[in-house]
């Protein structure tokens, strides 16, 4: 994905009233995003910047502190054991949209739940490999 289809896609898609809508319910609210090169890209710096939302630091090559990587990790399972495995670009986005419904709301807390003992293990392991 490039940066333009990830500003149209996901930010002005979707981010953007979930954001206005976290930070009414929680207050201040950053948001996170990894080293890919879309959510790098000095137009995408510039969105965030000109759209008020801080960005929480992101070390590279950190998959530990993400807890949504578990979570792509299990999806990608799930549907790579369907017994038909999607064979168009619309049999895979039904696919991957059955599949993140039928996952349990348990799962994708257990990794949020879990970041202060992955920051702790990241610390422990001077920023090394973690169990996670």
């Amino acid at each position: 994905m490039n940066a333009t289809r990830y500003k149209e896609q996901v930010l002005e898609g979707a981010l953007k009233s979930f954001y206005a809508e976290m930070t009414k319910e929680r207050g201040k609210v950053y948001f996170q995003q990894d080293g890919a090169a879309s959510h790098c890209s000095k137009s995408t710096q510039n969105w965030f910047q000109h759209s008020n939302i801080p960005l929480l630091y992101h070390p590279p090559s950190s998959p530990d502190l993400n807890p949504i990587e578990p979570v792509w990790h299990g999806l990608k399972n799930t549907i790579q054991s369907l017994p038909h495995p999607p064979s168009t670009t619309n049999a895979l986005c039904e696919a991957v949209k059955a599949a993140w419904e039928s996952l349990p709301i348990h799962d994708v807390d257990k990794h949020i739940i879990s970041m202060p003992e992955r920051v702790s293990a990241i610390l422990t392991a001077c920023g090394g490999h973690t169990r996670f």
